[in-house]
């Protein structure tokens, strides 16, 4: 199997068809909750909007690389959202995530090996392929956090 591939894979089943690791995926553990679930908060922890958020705004930021665009992202901004007040915010929310992650998957897919290999923008952030790796990584780690905020919420 060729890296693009592998990656690609490895993307959706962490995103929003997999069951593998977790018997579950991000898509999957919030596409059915509402607003008030997403933006309640349980001690100190942040909300499952405030995580939803935040991988919709790494995704959506490296996407922005992979279409030939340049990289605008910083980590102290991956928080600033507007509050989501409605079921409608939450959907739009949601939704933004789903398309932002079919869309960044697709792009993987479509890398050459020499793309994957190289730097990402700077020499500073390694080859792409480890940026795409490191978001998996970065997605599970949050993916448990929600999966134990909705064990607190219920």
């Amino acid at each position: 199997m060729k890296l693009n591939e592998y990656l690609a894979n490895r993307l959706k089943e962490i995103f929003i068809e997999g069951e593998w690791v977790l018997g579950t995926n991000f898509k999957e553990q919030i596409i059915n909750l509402d607003w008030k679930q997403a933006t309640q908060r349980i001690d100190d922890f942040n909300t499952i909007a405030d995580l939803t958020f935040h991988i919709d705004y790494y995704i959506a930021g490296v996407k922005k690389v992979l279409e030939g665009g340049t990289l605008d992202i910083r980590d102290k901004y991956s928080f600033d959202y507007p509050p989501i007040q409605s079921e409608q915010d939450w959907q739009n929310l949601v939704n933004k995530f789903c398309l932002d992650s079919e869309e960044f998957i697709e792009l993987v897919k479509k890398m050459s090996e020499e793309k994957m290999i190289s730097d990402f923008v700077d020499k500073q952030y390694g080859t792409y392929c480890r940026n795409i790796d490191a978001m998996i990584e970065h997605t599970y780690y949050h993916l448990g956090q929600i999966i134990l905020i909705k064990k607190r919420i219920k």
